[in-house]
């Protein structure tokens, strides 16, 4: 159960690592020393040019920077928001680089696509954080489309444990994707005195 534990770490040390830096620009230079490598790989084999590779990484990460404080925390890891990025300053380039050379811009990366695949890995990295009673379940279940009376009896469990087994974990799964807003934030919920 070690693994699920670091994924569950590594989220909340990502998410202090963020506040620290919205808090103090200076912080910035930590996010960016454990994202580089993960953002300068998603350009580079898209531009297949080292100069200009490490240019548009440099973009991403300035204008994460700049636009650091407006970052929320909304299901979406901040290495997908990071990945927007990259691929916005991509279709800015190949549409420069089509209008210098008097050529119809190509099609923009799908923007969607990147977006759906980062939702998937945060869920695959949740499911996967799940105590291995729900995790068991919840894979069964929606992966390989099983029946709560297989599962029963392959458990053996009651019908009844295996339904509140999957309830439990759907409530983690939604707990974490869509975590409570903080007191006195703003949309939050304000404390009482």
């Amino acid at each position: 159960m070690a693994f699920p534990r670091r994924a569950l770490r590594k989220e909340a040390d990502e998410r202090l690592l963020v506040e620290a830096a919205q808090a103090d620009p200076a912080r910035f230079a930590e996010l960016y020393e454990s994202h580089f490598a993960r953002v300068y790989a998603f350009i580079a084999r898209r531009v297949r040019n080292r100069q200009e590779a490490e240019d548009l990484t440099s973009e991403v990460f300035r204008q994460a920077l700049q636009n650091l404080r407006r970052f929320e925390w909304r299901g979406v890891s901040f290495s997908a928001w990071l990945l927007r990025i990259a691929t916005n300053a991509l279709a800015d380039r190949w549409q420069r680089v089509a209008r210098a050379q008097g050529e119809p811009p190509p099609e923009p990366p799908d923007v969607a696509a990147v977006e759906d695949i980062e939702r998937r890995a945060l869920l695959y990295q949740l499911v996967d954080a799940l105590p291995a009673d729900q995790r068991r379940v919840v894979v069964a279940r929606f992966v390989e489309e099983r029946s709560i009376r297989d599962l029963a009896q392959e458990l053996g469990r009651t019908e009844g444990a295996v339904k509140q087994l999957q309830f439990r974990a759907l409530q983690n799964l939604r707990a974490r994707i869509h975590p409570p807003p903080k007191p006195n934030a703003p949309g939050g919920r304000r404390a009482h005195a």
